[in-house]
């Protein structure tokens, strides 16, 4: 008895998800503030320039989250 097997190749890619919003934040190097998590990030560097001028602390983390999904790419 013989078996064939038929194998392909199909291309993917890996995209954001779209049902999920891209998540911006922010940490001192220096201590231990966090700006406020947004969706937007001109907010959260908004927050780390007025920290900066408050104390000083120059240094920053900035995390970017986002939530991905792979596909076929078509």
């Amino acid at each position: 008895m013989s078996i064939r097997t038929a194998m392909r190749y199909v291309m993917h890619k890996i995209t954001e998800h779209p049902d999920a919003d891209v998540t911006f934040e922010a940490e001192c190097l220096h201590c231990k503030w966090k700006a406020t998590p947004s969706t937007e990030s001109a907010s959260v560097d908004v927050e780390c320039m007025s920290h900066t001028g408050r104390s000083g602390h120059a240094g920053f983390r900035r995390i970017r989250t986002s939530f991905a999904m792979v596909v076929r790419a078509e």
